[in-house]
């Protein structure tokens, strides 16, 4: 019997709960043996795990040398950089597939005998960009890793088309895109409701000024709700919206729900909603996960015009876009809906399911993967 080829995934990531880790190892694991290393529990069907405990930081920058401008020091201090390359040391691994910028320097030291393959999930060099402090110390950092690891990767993959044109234009690699599709479910539109329900699902973070959602509907002239499951990412901005649903009977503030469970529970509503002001570069790029689990919920969509966002939701008739990123603006939006609309999106959303899905997505990896290997030989 042939033994399998070997893969390391390397995320600096709770890997259990980041959706995107998840399909490369629930890919991979089918035809190669996947070692894993991020922090907390094993997942489902990997050889091995490394679990990195929680105290070990993967962003604790020594300010000193990025003052100093000692990028090379800097990085290789990093606890998560120290504590992996110990734990990894003496392993060899036919491929790796390192996630976001932190882990590929990691992965290209270990020269692996097929090459790395960098997944990109942000443009990290400008990851923090409204921040002008970050921006002006920890961009340069950003830029020196980039161009100095991450362009030895042999392939690279990220999230959207704005963000892997900028890689390209700063740095001169072609990310291919593999967008973070939700896979395919096995759902009906449910009926429309009276009142219209709208949902929004995510990070309860504070630049993504969810409050703007809640003022729309809670001044619409039209009968509507809107529920928020949202992660407790920023609690002081949590209590904020709270207090605001308390003002009406309109918007209710929910805990999240299991990402297995997410997209079932999202089937029971008529309409996603995503206004994300485009305060960062990769706020104004985002194509994220919650679009697709619109789609595989069966909903109508509504979104501002993100330009990824809002392309996917014209081009498969989806829903409809504001015109701005105001709460104004989306109100007039929502107030365009009407029940036989709503059902048309619904019914849209449900012939893009199965191209939507994120099986044609994952299959991208596999195929840059096969490519590594057969080039190699």
């Amino acid at each position: 019997m042939t033994a399998r080829p070997t893969m390391l995934i390397l995320s600096f990531s709770p890997i259990v709960g980041d959706a995107r880790v998840l399909k490369q190892v629930a890919r991979f694991t089918r035809t190669y043996d996947v070692t894993t290393l991020g922090y907390g529990d094993a997942p489902e069907g990997v050889t091995a795990h490394i679990s990195m405990p929680r105290e070990i930081r993967y962003n604790d920058l020594d300010g000193k040398l990025i003052t100093l401008k000692r990028y090379r020091r800097a990085y290789w201090r990093l606890s998560a950089v120290r504590w992996s390359r110990e734990k990894l040391k003496g392993r060899r691994f036919d491929v790796i597939v390192a996630n976001d910028v932190e882990a590929v320097p990691v992965a290209v030291k270990m020269r692996p005998r097929h090459g790395v393959l960098a997944d990109l999930h942000e443009y990290s060099p400008r990851l923090h960009d409204d921040n002008e402090l970050w921006f002006q110390r920890i961009t340069p950092w950003f830029n020196w890793v980039v161009r100095r690891y991450v362009t030895k990767a042999r392939a690279w993959t990220t999230v959207s088309e704005g963000l892997a044109a900028e890689y390209e234009r700063n740095f001169g690699f072609r990310a291919e895109l593999v967008s973070n599709a939700t896979p395919y479910h096995e759902l009906a539109p449910a009926p429309v409701s009276s009142p219209l329900r709208l949902v929004h699902s995510g990070a309860g973070l504070t630049n993504r000024q969810l409050h703007l959602m809640a003022e729309a509907v809670a001044a619409a002239d039209i009968d509507v709700t809107l529920d928020f499951y949202l992660t407790a990412n920023h609690p002081a901005y949590l209590d904020e919206l709270k207090a605001l649903a308390a003002t009406t009977d309109r918007v209710r503030i929910l805990d999240p729900v299991p990402y297995a469970d997410l997209v079932t529970t999202l089937n029971a509503y008529d309409v996603g909603v995503f206004l994300l002001p485009p305060l960062t570069f990769n706020y104004r790029h985002a194509l994220p996960n919650k679009l697709f689990d619109f789609v595989q919920a069966r909903l109508g969509i509504i979104v501002g015009p993100s330009p990824e966002m809002a392309g996917y939701v014209r081009e498969y008739g989806l829903g409809d876009v504001a015109t701005d990123f105001t709460a104004e603006a989306l109100r007039e939006t929502i107030e365009r809906l009407t029940p036989e609309a709503v059902a048309e999106y619904k019914r849209n959303a449900d012939r893009s399911a199965h191209q939507l899905a994120g099986e044609l997505q994952v299959e991208k990896w596999e195929r840059i993967v096969a490519g590594l290997v057969e080039r190699r030989r």
